[in-house]
């Protein structure tokens, strides 16, 4: 007689359900049906990030390289662009074709668009095409000379080396432009004159003025964090509330008190004079400048460290340190070598939030910041709101966007994202 147990495999796929079918197939459907029902759970989530989130950004990016308005406009220069390779002289078929091409644009009334496109990389170039187009009704053979005749811009070499670009809608020109880039009549890539340089300082100065307010509410939010995880609950409560009491009053309101207070008939400056400490005509100015955005800036992003700060602070076992003191080692010893390397994932993951943020911050800087203390963020709503320059805003925020995911990759690779705390 075999009396050898069965194995626990052979063992479950004997057990059936009351229908009759094996129990492992039964599992594996009811699995199978609570992801499924996890999953349409998740669904109007999942709508909602990708309408308001993906979708937005996949068309920044797409606007960032994308620009049709030359190409779609001019379709007898960019046909000519395409039969001839680059370096061949603009000869009587292309001026033909530029005076067909501004007949459509008076006909359509497109010149506007065609100029704009052209003076992103040509500044000055606007004019010649809505002035040409103009014209172009009396516009006889041969053309080169009656195009010249208008204006004399028309020869310049640089000015065709723009359009050829331009007669693609696919274009890295933008990015080179968001860069102070631009490329010369031979094609090469060159620095724009330095009067005309913006937009890397500008990024330059939004990374310093981040870093140094992240700072800022590392040294401020510090012993907040350590008082709140310290104190007593009824105590670290009432604290909490001070800590929270930001949110529940209108970022608008929070940063136009700051003109009140720093401005130069201001409080503070009312308080210093009153003191005797500063004369009626030595007032300090401390809006509309770097200082302003620093100030207001550190004061509307200290909860956003504090919290993640507190997260890693309140489960710390407040022995370890009495053991470090208790074997002889001193208040600042024991605070290094104990107490610090603890708060380093809640150090790490205040910084990034709060460095991401302000890298990206519009309404504070734009109210307080003044000439000196905006940042790219200012520059990007400009082009997107005044100049109408979407393709290059689009470049300008995907330059910025790619910068917050490599800070985001180091932050991964250096603390991992496993140890993010955020509260």
């Amino acid at each position: 007689m075999n009396d050898t147990a069965p194995s626990p495999q052979a063992a479950e796929a004997a057990l059936t359900t009351a229908d009759g079918r094996p129990l492992a197939v039964a599992l594996a459907e009811a699995q199978s049906r609570a992801r499924r029902r996890a999953f349409l759970l998740v669904l109007p989530l999942l709508a909602f990030v990708l309408i308001t989130f993906v979708a937005p950004i996949g068309q920044l990016l797409y606007r960032s390289f994308y620009n049709p308005a030359f190409s779609d406009n001019m379709p007898a220069l960019v046909q000519w662009f395409k039969e001839n390779p680059a370096g061949t002289e603009p000869d009587e078929g292309a001026f033909a074709a530029l005076a067909s091409d501004l007949k459509g644009l008076r006909a359509n009334k497109t010149a506007g668009i065609v100029g704009t496109r052209i003076n992103y990389d040509l500044p000055g170039s606007r004019s010649l095409f809505t002035k040409s187009a103009r014209k172009s009704k009396k516009l006889e053979p041969p053309y080169r000379e009656a195009l010249l005749a208008i204006d004399e811009d028309w020869a310049d070499p640089l000015l065709w080396r723009v359009m050829r670009t331009a007669s693609s809608p696919w274009t890295a020109s933008f990015y080179l432009a968001a860069l102070d880039r631009s490329r010369d009549a031979e094609g090469n890539i060159i620095r724009v004159p330095e009067e005309r340089q913006v937009y890397i300082k500008l990024f330059v100065r939004t990374l310093l003025l981040s870093a140094l307010i992240t700072l800022t509410t590392l040294v401020l939010g510090f012993p907040v964090a350590y008082l709140l995880a310290t104190l007593p609950l009824r105590h670290s409560n009432l604290l909490m509330i001070f800590v929270l009491l930001p949110f529940w009053t209108s970022l608008l309101v929070r940063t136009t008190s700051w003109i009140v207070l720093l401005q130069s008939q201001g409080v503070i400056n009312d308080i210093l004079v009153a003191l005797g400490l500063i004369g009626e005509d030595g007032r300090i100015q401390m809006i509309y400048n770097q200082t302003g955005t620093i100030v207001a800036m550190t004061h509307i992003l200290l909860p956003f460290m504090i919290l993640p700060l507190y997260s890693v602070m309140r489960p710390i076992d407040p022995s370890y340190v009495r053991a470090a003191r208790s074997l002889g080692a001193s208040s600042w010893t024991a605070f290094r070598r104990i107490y610090l390397p603890q708060t380093v994932p809640g150090i790490a993951a205040g910084a990034l939030l709060v460095f991401i943020l302000a890298v990206g911050y519009y309404i504070t800087p734009a109210l307080v910041g003044g000439s000196t203390g905006q940042l790219i963020s200012n520059l990007i709503a400009f082009h997107m709101q005044k100049s109408l320059n979407w393709s290059l805003a689009a470049a300008l925020a995907a330059l910025l966007l790619g910068g917050v995911l490599i800070l985001y990759w180091l932050y991964d690779r250096l603390i991992g994202i496993d140890n993010l705390k955020l509260g």
